[in-house]
């Protein structure tokens, strides 16, 4: 479990640091092999968010995303959390251009209080405070138009499950612990609307 005052990134950056490493030594620099990205959507809600993707095949892609909120709202409301979420990816015709399915799987830690999570995604945390963990895997699909030789824009939606196990605090700072409970969501699990910078 992570300090309840504060969510650290380190986890985060670690897996995404060693997984772009030990896949971009796999490849040649070659034209649309190696993208970066931000969500908008995420943007939005002033999750901090990076993504990039790496091509395996002429048809085949890994995207790996994460986001990290870790801001303090007023009336000690919150919504701190740090997501990981890697997937697999086939093209239609071909990598980085026009339609894709995905396979993805998803997993960090949440510290939510005082709001109401989407789709009561980690439960109802509007009069009591969840800290815990979430995991869990889905399919999507996407497309990505080209902007121009190096930009592009993507859409993707993506359903399957989240499951969360957390404990549960009264809602003022240093609340009393209640007790464990765990949450079992099936729905919507990934939304994006991605700017894209192609670098390889």
């Amino acid at each position: 479990m992570f300090n309840r005052k504060d969510i650290r990134p380190r986890p985060l950056l670690a897996l995404c640091a060693g997984l772009f490493l030990s896949l971009s030594v796999t490849r040649e620099a070659d034209a649309q092999n190696f993208a970066v990205k931000t969500n908008l959507l995420y943007d939005a809600t002033a999750s901090i968010n990076l993504g990039a993707e790496i091509a395996l095949a002429p048809k085949w892609t890994i995207d790996v995303s994460g986001n990290y909120n870790a801001w303090d709202w007023r009336d000690n409301r919150k919504w701190k959390h740090f997501l990981v979420q890697p997937e697999a990816r086939y093209w239609l015709c071909e990598k980085f251009n026009g339609h894709f399915f995905g396979l993805h799987i998803h997993g960090g830690e949440f510290n939510v209080g005082k709001v109401r999570t989407p789709f009561s995604l980690f439960g109802d945390c509007r009069t009591m405070r969840h800290e815990g963990w979430y995991y869990g895997a889905g399919v999507s699909y996407g497309y990505q138009w080209l902007l121009g030789k190096r930009w592009n824009l993507e859409l993707n939606l993506g359903v399957g499950y989240v499951g969360s196990d957390y404990g549960v605090y009264e809602q003022p700072v240093c609340g009393a612990w209640l007790g464990n409970e765990h949450h079992d969501y099936f729905g919507i699990t990934k939304a994006a609307v991605s700017v894209i910078f192609i670098i390889l």
